[in-house]
């Protein structure tokens, strides 16, 4: 094999190796608190919003 194949190969293998990462690390659940659940959130001192006003 020449020197150029090897490149090509070897910048195909990294592609495949993140798009392959992305794909995983966008499906896998997420740990922890951080789909924007608001579970951390205090809304204790926000005026609600009452019917008929």
């Amino acid at each position: 094999m020449n020197f150029q194949l090897v490149i090509v190969l070897l910048l195909f293998i990294a592609a495949v190796w993140y798009v392959g990462r992305t794909i995983y690390h966008s499906v896998s659940a997420k740990k922890g608190c951080g789909a924007n659940c608001k579970c951390g959130v205090d809304f204790s001192n926000i005026d609600q919003l009452k019917p008929g006003k």
